[in-house]
């Protein structure tokens, strides 16, 4: 039995709103004064190229621009450049926009762009790897005149543009590469968005100013702060009571008593994917023992395991009652029907009665302990998405001890190996980036499988994925990614558990407030109501 999505009309309607460019902004003469937004991003750094973290791109891009715009159909559009173009199938061409200027007064110019490659490529030294894997084909990067890039890559890298949608371009420096250190320190970010950086606390807030320079016209808002708050209780009184005009993450328990306290509410389905990862490398792993509590091989090597809990996991009741509806179960690392899915996985029932024969068959008629890990308040419905996922594993007679911890301390104890089994989640451009990322073998040199904590390698996957990513954008890049997702998810080194919705809620001083399916929460989307 299969479970269908659950993509109400008027939530497909919101994912496919089209936004005219980013910015949004009103014209001159309708800006605002201070806009307060509570949110669940904990900026880390202000460091643009340092993690590619969601709370990091999405807060940065009030400083920051990319050279591409990736809409809310996920796709391309120009930003600081106009055009693009594959000059051949080693050599693109970028062409910027005239008349940019960054926070300083300097203009934008081809070199700034080139600074920026080199310095996400040959510098800086990420523990995660950073935007560096976007940028691994890139040979050599040249400014053949102020407004032209060209970048040669050492073989055909048809999906290059794609890339730049998540690099913000920087301003070389009079000398050398600015570090990570001294942008935290209190150098001010210099960037050509439409707000400049006033003030950080790490962990509280990020203050900034209109950039009334701004080459896409005045901001809408004189001043925006933004707060983190990271409890979502807490985001939602402060949004009651009239603290913040904006609250991000807002769980879908509270849609109806924000609604009856005269908030408004919108939301779009994620372009992203929540999913429990195994280890399947080492030979055992902390936390997975027997029934009595002895240390046992790893039993997540053996896919029939994996196979048998992903049957055991009833994604039902993670979209209906933790999430109220506001999610679509998950079979995949996209929903379906965007680019590079396949039509034919779908989510299905729990079958408890074939996860216990997998089980036995693979040497634990019994079942297993295990520790479940995963964030607390980090995603929709995370904490309880553990809970409810070991309540499912119990009825194959594998016991799951949810083990919840705030981000910081969860993914720095994921990055060291502390974990054997966990929950997480992941967005991105589009599914060969997401694919490349999180199920590739892990390969430093090709830039791959930077989110593979697992350490899940499949050589077979890994050359379909590779002759999907040589494919120029359109149907047939299409049909293969989805071929290779076929025969990945049939091997399970993940269960896609569900993609949730984005909801944002927001008060009288606000118009309207515009959802992009990246779970971006930035000023920019924020239109002030008319007065």
């Amino acid at each position: 039995m299969q479970i269908q999505s659950r993509f109400c009309s008027h939530r497909l309607a919101a994912l496919l709103l089209s936004l005219t460019f980013w910015s949004g902004l009103p014209g001159p003469g309708h800006a605002q004064e201070e806009l307060r937004i509570a949110t669940s991003y904990k900026l880390m750094t202000l460091d643009p190229h340092y993690a590619n973290l969601n709370e990091n791109t999405s807060l940065l891009s009030h400083i920051y621009e990319r050279l591409v715009y990736q809409d809310d159909r996920l796709d391309l559009k120009p930003g600081l450049a106009v055009s693009w173009r594959a000059v051949s199938d080693r050599q693109w061409e970028f062409k910027l926009r005239e008349n940019v200027r960054f926070h300083d007064g300097s203009p934008l110019t081809a070199d700034d762009v080139v600074y920026t490659i080199e310095r996400i490529r040959d510098f800086l030294k990420s523990p995660s790897g950073g935007f560096r894997s976007y940028l691994t084909g890139i040979e050599s990067v040249s400014a053949p005149d102020p407004l032209t890039v060209l970048i040669e890559t050492d073989g055909a890298v048809p999906n290059l543009p794609l890339f730049f949608s998540s690099i913000f371009v920087m301003n070389r420096p009079a000398k050398g590469f600015e570090t990570t250190e001294d942008l935290n320190a209190g150098h001010p970010p210099n960037g050509t968005g439409p707000y400049r950086f006033e003030s950080w606390s790490s962990g509280e807030s990020l203050r900034l100013a209109r950039n009334d320079d701004y080459w896409d016209g005045k901001p809408a808002w004189s001043k925006v702060t933004f707060r983190v708050i990271e409890n979502p209780a807490a985001r939602v009184a402060a949004l009651s009571t009239g603290e913040v005009d904006v609250a991000d993450a807002i769980p879908a328990r509270d849609v109806a008593s924000l609604k009856e306290r005269g908030a408004r509410v919108a939301s779009v389905g994620a372009a992203r994917v929540n999913f429990v990862q195994f280890d399947v490398a080492r030979d055992t792993l902390p936390g997975v023992t027997d029934k009595s509590g002895e240390p046992i091989a790893n039993p997540f090597k053996d896919a029939s395991v994996r196979r048998a809990l992903a049957m055991a996991t009833d994604r039902g009741i993670l979209v209906d009652k933790i999430l109220s509806g506001y999610g679509t179960a998950a079979a995949q690392v996209f929903p379906n029907g965007l680019p590079g899915t396949s039509a034919k996985l779908l989510p299905e029932a729990p079958n408890y009665d074939e996860a216990k024969m997998l089980l036995a068959k693979a040497g634990f008629p019994d079942g297993f302990n295990l520790v479940l890990a995963g964030p607390a308040s980090r995603y929709p419905g995370d904490a309880e998405s553990l809970q409810a996922v070991a309540q499912s594993w119990a009825r194959i007679g594998v016991n799951a001890q949810p083990a919840a911890a705030p981000f910081s301390v969860f993914n720095t104890k994921r990055a060291a190996g502390d974990y054997g089994v966990w929950y997480g989640g992941t967005s991105g451009e589009a599914v060969d980036i997401i694919l490349h990322t999180l199920l590739a073998s892990p390969d430093p040199e090709r830039g791959t499988g930077a989110l593979n904590f697992g350490k899940y390698r499949n050589e077979a996957f890994d050359a379909m994925l590779a002759r999907a990513e040589s494919i120029a954008v359109g149907p047939e890049r299409n049909a293969a990614l989805a071929q290779a997702t076929e025969l990945v998810m049939a091997d399970q080194p993940i269960i896609p558990l569900y993609h949730f919705h984005h909801i944002v809620g927001y008060g009288s001083r606000i118009g309207s407030y515009v959802l992009h399916p990246r779970g971006w929460t930035t000023a920019m989307q924020t239109l002030p109501a008319m007065e």
